[in-house]
Order: structure tokens, then sequence, then C-alpha cells
């Protein structure tokens, strides 16, 4: 009988060193994504990035249902303050056009901002950034969105939402369209 050698076997003398794996960089990449994210939340919601005032949790469908709702009752009977106590900015009225595929049909939209009289200037100073606002919001709804007769109230809750993220949501009290026109 022979007995020999399998060459297949390794001595720990020929043992080659193991290449390290993908195990450590996965896992620090993991961290450092953790790290980030847990960063930014804090950046937007408490750091330098955060609103002005503490933000709620977002509305349930019902909860919009009541913000439509409020949105159309005038913010003097909301608050109970006297028609002495808010002023009025006024806005440039905005023509949009609403795209070539419905004829170069053309949306006019002028508004008022209801704000109470301390902070007047302040909105006042902010309203190219209101504008810029209000053509964004304005320029992606369709005509189908502004020809139905109930969209004008949730168009009017839209913009006065995101016209109070510019403002402040206590400067701005309300949005009076005053001008809704497409011709």
């Amino acid at each position: 009988m022979i007995i020999g050698i399998d060459m297949a076997e390794e001595t720990p003398d020929t043992v080659a060193p193991r290449k390290p794996g993908l195990l450590v960089p996965i896992l620090v990449g993991a961290l450092l994504a953790a790290a980030a994210g847990g960063g930014g939340f804090w950046a937007v919601t408490t750091g330098p990035f955060a609103p002005e005032s503490p933000t709620t949790a977002p509305p349930s469908a019902a909860a919009a249902d009541d913000a439509d709702a409020q949105a159309q009752a005038p913010a003097a009977h909301r608050s109970g303050a006297s028609a002495a106590d808010v002023a009025f900015v006024p806005l440039d009225t905005i023509v949009i056009t609403l795209g070539s595929e419905i004829g170069n049909r053309d949306l006019i939209f002028t508004a008022a901002l209801e704000v109470a009289p301390e902070h007047e200037g302040a909105v006042t100073h902010l309203t190219p950034r209101v504008l810029d606002v209000l053509n964004g919001y304005l320029r992606v709804i369709s005509l189908d969105e502004v020809n139905d007769p109930t969209s004008l109230a949730r168009i009017r809750a839209q913009l006065l939402r995101r016209i109070q993220v510019v403002t402040g949501d206590d400067r701005v009290s309300d949005l009076l369209v005053t001008q809704f026109v497409v011709n």
C-alpha cells in the first residue's frame, strides 16, 4: 500500500493571508448614512433650517377638510379680531399661460394677504417670495382643475399654506382672492 501526500492540503507555512471582505466598508457606510440622516432630521426640525414655529403632525384627511373649511372663513371671524385689527397687503396680478395643448389659455390671478398690522412691513418685504410661491403652484395646475367650481377653495387653501411657510405661520392669517379668471 502506498501512502501519498495530498498536495491539496496546506501546511501552516503556505496559508495565504485572508483578503479583507466588504463587511467593514458596508458597516461604515451604513453608520455614516444613519448619522447623516439623523443630522438632516435635526437640522430641519430643531436646527438652523427649522421653521419659526413648532411643526405639527401631518393632518389627516378629515383635518385637511377642516382646514379647507377654516380657510374659507374670514380670518377676523376665526380669531375674533375686529376689522380694525387687520391690514391688507395687495399682491401683483399674476398671468399664467396654461399651456399650448389647450389653446394657450391664460389664468389671471390677483389676491391680497390679510395680516396683523404689526406684521404688514415684514410681509410686504417678503412679497417677491410670496409671488414666486404663487407662480410655482399655479403653473402646475391643470385647466380641468381650474374649471372645477369647487377647486377654488382647495387652491386657495394650498396657496395660503405655502404663503404661511414663506412668511411664518403667525404673520398671514388669510388669502383673499380678488380675481381668478381663465380667458
